[in-house]
């Protein structure tokens, strides 16, 4: 596995911010224009209802989990601005459209190719410095419930995210970063109509509405859930909008907006958090090493641990390859009972390594000294011989040995992996960022600030914590490498991927998913369908899902027929329904333009130029 060098270079700089019209500088350092202008169309309407899902595009493009969002970022790129400056824009319009997977209060992973080397910036929130690993052991030495320890002050780690967006802004971005704040502060002020995804997560969560401020916002005098196509605003957002314009990232890190974050964590009713000042203002957002591997005829790259997630999609392509190919991978336009077995399989065997060996490297060295153990092609081909026509017994899909030296750590029970939100974006110079982003399980702890602002709405704080292990060890003492400490960042499954052609070097394709845990076989299952398959970016995203539920599998509702559940079950597996909201967004260079999708599942678009 090769690694692709950080970069060190920062470029600092604010501007103040003006109504709509602002001054950005282009890339050649010419003042050019920029209005920010909300599209008629997407007013008044839930508006996913309304947008397309595919495009394709000759000189840039951008792909997000919903329309307005989609539509700051290609308003940026018509502009000259970079991918980055594209990303910022749409991210957060995010936080306000889809409060439910992402903002300002949580955290995130970017990776950016900036035309000759790719960078990955880490945004992942972290533990602070007041904390230690029986966070969520209760008096009597037993772990929490998982509902119970990620709806508390206990679960809110430093967040991550605006420092990330500003710090690779600041080494790669081409326009003005007050600018790019333009159209949040103008949708949160003018409100937006409530999107089908926000509507059916506030529903699914009424517990949300037990913190006050977040009842006033997203529900209705009467207790209800705003439904779609009612008018959202969040004056208290845009007015902490206004202030990270001005201020940049420090404007959420240190002050009011610090101050009445802390509050709300330390003041929390049942289980207030650790969370201080000083773990704010000395939050970092690391740059990191990217984890570049083989794959065929592709360079895939990923994110690199705390992230589990793209050695996990690399150890199940690996595997799969070793395994005798198949004559039909597909079968009326669906994955087929024998390839879905081999990709149950191979994501158990790569689950069971990532618990077991996977987490913040500051805190726990990989296997060998180097996580490229873990994808070594004769460490893949023997755990490709555990896979046969019939599911592996649960003893045997177990952390296998990817070198001699015995583990430290020991297997954590499995435990929930709430969502995420995804955005991909291509500029016209061939720049390109993948950036996934979460505030932990849906509206995060559930606990709403208003920056002390006083104004009605506010943003959301992350559950990150409770993606530790929530107990720190197992009966016998022996530790779990994903336990909690102070300043540790918690593991995550979130994967975004840059794709690039082995032999010319040249961008192939930006792409990443939501969903949790469940982003592994969603992006391992629509790499092969785009690259293997050279389906159709709306095509891989369409196929129907089929992930690993408590060692059982869950097909996607209404994706495969009878007779492919009863094939399953054949082969030993327990097979349940349900749905699988997979928010995958994917562009793809095609000759001398841009194919792009955003999955219909979530109702985003892919647009661009």
């Amino acid at each position: 596995m090769e690694r692709c060098p950080p970069t060190v270079s920062r470029r600092l700089g604010q501007a103040a911010l003006g109504a709509l019209m602002v001054l950005l500088s282009s890339p050649g350092g010419a003042e050019s224009s920029f209005q920010y202008q909300r599209p008629d169309a997407l007013s008044g309407q839930a508006a996913e209802e309304e947008a397309p899902s595919a495009m394709v595009g000759e000189s840039f493009a951008i792909a997000t989990p919903h329309p307005l969002a989609s539509d700051a970022g290609r308003q940026v790129l018509a502009a000259g601005g970079a991918a980055i400056d594209a990303a910022v824009a749409a991210q957060l319009v995010l936080s306000l459209v889809a409060p439910q997977s992402s903002g300002l209060g949580g955290g995130g992973f970017l990776m950016l190719y900036d035309g000759e080397r790719v960078r990955a910036f880490d945004g992942r929130e972290k533990a602070p410095s007041e904390v230690e690993e029986t966070l969520f052991m209760d008096g009597e030495g037993e772990p929490l419930a998982f509902a119970v320890a990620a709806s508390s002050g206990r679960a809110v780690g430093v967040p991550g995210m605006l420092r990330m967006l500003a710090a690779a802004h600041d080494a790669h971005g081409s326009l003005d970063w007050a600018s790019l704040i333009a159209p949040a502060i103008t949708l949160a002020r003018q409100g937006v109509p409530v999107s089908q995804p926000l509507h059916r997560a506030l529903s699914a969560v009424p517990e949300l509405a037990d913190d006050g401020a977040a009842a006033a916002l997203y529900y209705t005098e009467g207790g209800e859930p705003l439904a779609a196509g009612q008018t959202l605003t969040n004056p208290a957002l845009a007015a902490i909008l206004e202030r990270v314009a001005e201020q940049g990232s420090s404007a959420l890190h240190t002050g009011a907006v610090a101050e009445d974050l802390v509050a709300r964590v330390q003041g929390h009713p049942d289980l207030p958090g650790a969370l201080a000042l000083e773990d704010l203002a000395t939050y970092v957002a690391e740059q990191r090493e990217p984890l570049c591997a083989p794959w065929r005829r592709w360079r895939v790259c990923g994110f690199p641990p705390p992230a589990s997630g793209h050695l996990s999609i690399m150890q199940i392509l690996g595997t799969l390859d070793h395994l005798p190919p198949l004559e039909a991978p597909l079968d009326d336009e669906r994955p087929t009972v024998a390839w879905l077995h081999r990709l149950v399989e191979a994501t158990r065997l790569a689950r069971a390594d990532r618990d077991r060996y996977v987490a913040d490297p500051a805190f726990v060295d990989p296997p060998g000294g180097e996580w490229s153990t873990l994808v070594a092609d004769d460490y893949l081909a023997a755990r490709a011989d555990l896979i046969g026509e019939q599911r592996l017994d649960d003893d045997r899909a177990r952390a296998g040995n990817p070198v001699t030296t015995s583990s430290a750590w020991a297997m954590p029970p499995g435990q929930p992996e709430p969502g995420t939100s995804h955005l991909s974006v291509i500029d016209g110079e061939g720049r390109a960022v993948s950036m996934t982003t979460s505030i932990g399980q849906a509206f995060g702890a559930r606990l709403l600030a208003d920056g002390g602002t006083g104004k009605p709405g506010g943003y959301l704080l992350n559950s990150a914590l409770a993606d530790f292990s929530l107990r720190p060890s197992n009966d016998q003492g022996t530790p779990f490498a994903n336990r909690a400490a102070a300043g540790k960042r918690p593991r995550s499954s979130m994967s975004p991927t840059l794709v690039f052609d082995r032999e010319s070097g040249d961008l192939v394709a930006s792409l990443g998913a939501a969903g949790g845990a469940d982003i592994v076989p969603y992006l391992t299952t629509t790499l092969v369908a785009l690259l293997a398959w050279e389906l159709e970016p709306a095509a891989a995203i369409g196929l129907p899902h089929a992930v690993i539920r408590d060692g059982g599998i869950r097909l996607e509702a209404e994706g495969y027929p009878q007779a492919v559940h009863a094939a399953l079950a054949e082969r030993g597996h327990e097979v349940e329904v349900g749905e699988l909201a997979s928010g995958l967004q994917v562009l793809r260079r095609d000759g001398d333009g841009l194919a792009g999708a955003s999955d219909p599942r979530g109702g985003g678009v892919a647009t661009g130029d």
